[in-house]
This record gives structure tokens, C-alpha cells and sequence, in this order.
């Protein structure tokens, strides 16, 4: 189940025009919960997928190299 919501995650990140959203963007636009939402960004953090950029109080994930699995 984990792998099939960082893909989905990955999904919405590679089909927004800049490839980035807040963790409330992501939970509005997959129709996941908040925790299953962070378990997933949390995975793709540890693997470097994204990137966490930190504007005011909100982090925006932002789509890393290295997409495809390498």
C-alpha cells in the first residue's frame, strides 16, 4: 500500500506545473489522509525523490532528479 501512495503522491507532484505543493495541497488533491500524506512524503524524503522547502509556516515538497528509480 505504501509504494502505491508515493506513487500516486509522485503523480500529482509531476502533473502540477511547477512540481511543487504544500502537505494540504496533496491531501486535498489525492483524497488521502494528513498521516498517510506525511508516511509517503516522509519515504520519498529518505530517497531523495523530493525536496522540502520551507516558506513561512507551510513546507512545500518539491520534485527531486532521480524520478524513474535510480
Amino acid at each position: 500500500m505504501v509504494d502505491n501512495v508515493v506513487n500516486k503522491i509522485v503523480g500529482i507532484l509531476k502533473r502540477n506545473d511547477d512540481g511543487s505543493l504544500t502537505i494540504s495541497e496533496l491531501v486535498r488533491v489525492s483524497g488521502l489522509s494528513r498521516c498517510v500524506v506525511r508516511t509517503g512524503l516522509a519515504r520519498l524524503e529518505g530517497a531523495e525523490r523530493v525536496s522540502v522547502r520551507k516558506i513561512g509556516m507551510a513546507k512545500v515538497y518539491i520534485l527531486s532528479g532521480g524520478l524513474d528509480g535510480r
